[in-house]
């Protein structure tokens, strides 16, 4: 029977000078290159996954991660809110062209739909006549 904890029951001895270093800890990014790893290999898109391949794909995600995040911080803090809700990611994604090609397809729940308004439907603006002189 195995501890409990994330280390997979695994304990580390006390005066040991070896400590192990995480793959993801050695790329400097947050996501996990090990279950990366483990999807890659257990999802069957290839016989063999090389070690490079999943360190790849964590920081990818992570950029697509963080870069999405911005903006939708950013349009939380232009509606005066302090948290992100589904709303703020769909502005985020939909107001950014790269963003909204890569995620065209995609539906996200309470997200709405971005302000517009036709122009034909705006009413047509009253202005001067162009041969009128402004002479008094």
């Amino acid at each position: 029977m195995s501890g409990g904890g994330k280390s997979g029951g695994k304990a580390a001895v006390s005066g040991s000078k070896s400590s192990s270093t995480t793959r993801s800890a050695k790329a400097g990014i947050q996501f996990p290159v090990g279950r990366i790893h483990r999807h890659l290999k257990n999802g069957n898109y290839a016989q063999r996954i090389a070690a490079g391949a999943p360190v790849y794909l964590a920081a990818v995600l992570e950029y697509l991660t963080a870069e999405i995040l911005e903006l939708a911080g950013n349009a939380a803090r232009d509606n005066k809110k302090s948290r992100i809700i589904p709303r703020h990611l769909q502005l985020a994604i939909r107001n950014d062209e790269e963003l909204n090609k890569l995620l065209g397809s995609v539906t996200i729940a309470q997200g709405g739909v971005l302000p517009n308004i036709h122009a034909t439907l705006l009413p047509t603006k009253k202005g001067k006549k162009e041969g009128e002189s402004q002479e008094m």
